[in-house]
């Protein structure tokens, strides 16, 4: 074997033992660069990627190009030598780049340079994904083609970590247009905080929110307790053209039936003992901007009638009064009642349900929606750390499976009071799943057996303790128990065995 071929070799070698423990693919290409260049003296080497659902190749990973320089580098399928070879997918040579009409040097890195450039296709089932170029000192032709051939394997080597950078940079460009889109819509209507979660239930509820916001339809907000039907409420308020004027909240349910009719329509003096003066109601103070009643299904019979008249007419009476007062007000309810079943058991006035439900958007539960959880576990996270003071990092891989676990009767207003729990309650820069309310500590989540009544021995605490170091160890380490017995300073044969005493299995973590 030639020294050419034994140093060529040596290089394949380190570029796929670079393959194997880098995880970035963006960091694995500029290594592969860096050995290319010192070993086999090919400098300026470049990465170039297609970008999604375009003809255009972009640089997106370099050696010796500057950031403004690689971001000129911007090549149309069949322009310059790097759009040539992305349309032909054969590679290609250019002995000297100040002679070739072809080189468009857009990069403007090599003016006046003498130099020999290379560049190959990189292609994944039969696609030309990208392409890797490199110079090198203008050389004989032999030298050159075999320049060019160990960068055509190189290329293939690189074809499929290559073809998962461009699927990444694909979603990413989509998240970031379907962001956009969205932040268009919305504008600055309301604070995007104000709800948190991106699955497709959640994205519904925003589309809906943005087709009623601006008019004066009545909306009905249907969901189970603890499901943020007020921030409903709210966006809605502040994306429409009322939002410079009041939001009124009542919840009706916490009102007692004897005060809500003076809460919703006010009282004149003396209409009622203990009446010294006379007092708007909530419909008032709400004047030109939004009442939003919650639990709307829990008022009484005469309420509903004395509402149904205000969404007909747009007048309210206060009690003891004789004078209908005009009102300009969007109503907003919402509730976790069945209403179509209490209309069955004339516990609700249908009438008034058909003047309610013009517009239902309805939210749904937690478990409906896991992909959101750690989203907005994380958004509580750094919510009350901020709030009391501390600085906790991360949440671990068991309270994270805890909570995925957990079915959340209480939805969101539950999974907040379990995170503020534990920011109290945490003595590290960690959530661990000790650190979670004792709802959530059930056999299955916790991978212990069921424990007696008389409640756990040392021996199953300390199991629960050790499984929760092991487990954070070997995610830290991506799965790699050796790597994860460095960490934890003691031997592969014992850290192997624990992990198959306890049940973990570490490929689950690659």
């Amino acid at each position: 074997m030639t020294d050419r071929a034994t140093k060529e070799l040596a290089v394949l070698y380190r570029i796929s033992q670079a393959m194997l423990h880098r995880q970035a693919v963006s960091s694995l290409l500029q290594e592969v660069l860096d050995i290319l260049e010192n070993e086999i003296g090919l400098s300026h080497g470049a990465l170039s990627l297609r970008k999604p659902d375009s003809d255009i190749f972009v640089i997106e990973a370099s050696r010796g190009l500057t950031p403004e320089e690689m971001q000129r580098g911007q090549y149309r399928m069949g322009e310059g030598i790097t759009g040539m070879v992305a349309q032909s997918g054969q590679p290609e040579i250019v002995p000297d780049v100040s002679t070739d009409p072809r080189f468009l040097n857009r990069t403007r890195a090599r003016t006046g340079k003498k130099n020999a450039f290379i560049c190959t296709p990189i292609i994944h089932n039969g696609v030309v994904v990208g392409t890797i170029s490199t110079d090198r000192p203008t050389s004989t032709e032999e030298d050159l083609r075999g320049d060019l051939d160990f960068l055509v394997l190189v290329g293939n080597l690189l074809a499929a970590a290559v073809a998962a950078m461009s699927e990444s940079i694909a979603e990413r460009d989509s998240l970031l247009a379907e962001n956009e889109r969205l932040r268009r819509q919305l504008g600055n209507r309301y604070q995007p905080s104000n709800l948190v979660g991106n699955s497709r239930l959640m994205r519904q509820v925003y589309d809906q929110i943005v087709q009623v916001a601006n008019s004066a339809a009545t909306v009905l907000i249907r969901g189970e307790s603890g499901t943020g039907k007020e921030l409903v409420a709210r966006a809605l308020h502040f994306g429409s053209a009322r939002r410079p004027n009041p939001f009124i909240s009542v919840n009706c349910a916490a009102l007692p039936e004897t005060l809500i009719e003076s809460e919703l329509f006010g009282h004149e003096k003396g209409a009622f003992t203990g009446a010294q003066q006379q007092r708007k109601g909530r419909f008032e103070l709400a004047n030109g901007g939004t009442l939003f009643l919650d639990e709307i299904g829990d008022i009484s019979p005469a309420v509903q009638v004395r509402l149904l008249r205000v969404l007909q007419e747009r007048v309210i009476d206060r009690v003891g009064g004789d004078t209908p007062i005009a009102v300009n007000v969007r109503i907003v309810a919402a509730t976790n009642r069945n209403l179509e079943a209490a209309i069955k058991e004339d516990r609700f006035r249908e009438d008034l349900y058909y003047r309610l439900n013009v517009f239902p958007i309805y939210l749904p539960p937690l478990r409906e929606r896991k992909s959101d959880i750690l989203l907005l576990a994380e958004y509580f996270l750094k919510k009350h750390c901020e709030v009391y003071g501390k600085s906790i990092k991360r949440i671990s891989t068991t309270a994270i499976n805890m909570m995925m676990a957990y079915h959340w009767p209480g939805n969101v207003r539950e999974l907040e009071n379990c995170i503020e729990r534990a920011v109290l309650t945490s003595t590290d820069e960690v959530i661990h799943g000790y650190s979670l309310p004792p709802s959530l500590q059930t056999s299955e989540a916790t991978h212990t057996a069921v424990l007696p009544d008389e409640g756990a021995n040392f021996q199953t605490l300390m199991e629960i303790y050790e499984r929760e170091i092991l487990v954070d160890a070997l995610k830290k380490h991506r799965g790699n128990a050796a790597a994860a017995a460095r960490f934890l300073q003691t031997t592969s044969r014992i850290l192997n065995y624990r992990i198959r005493q306890l049940g973990i299995e570490p490929r689950a973590f690659r």
